[in-house]
């Protein structure tokens, strides 16, 4: 079976997100001012065959943990579904 697994990288929040406070000064400048406490993380999708839904999603946890996040610096939030019939291979 053919799983879609979704992952959100994030700073953690004791963490300084230099981008996000850029980008927070960037939005001030063109008069969003009402905008704050930007972060900016990372979205990756990938496809993951695996017998179940289970072990989809532990295969998932294990490779946002092993590479796609800095454990120390980073949290990670990850989403699987089944992968639609035409999205399957």
């Amino acid at each position: 079976m053919i799983y879609n697994a979704q992952v959100n990288v994030m700073l953690r929040p004791a963490i300084l997100d230099v981008q996000g406070k850029t980008v927070e000064n960037s939005l001030h400048s063109h008069g969003h001012a009402n905008v704050g406490h930007v972060r900016i993380g990372k979205h990756v999708t990938f496809e993951i065959e695996a017998a179940s839904m289970e072990e989809a999603e532990a295969i998932a946890r294990e490779v946002s943990r092993d590479v796609l996040s800095n454990p120390v610096m980073e949290n990670f939030d990850v989403t699987v579904s089944e992968a639609a019939v035409e999205e399957a291979r």
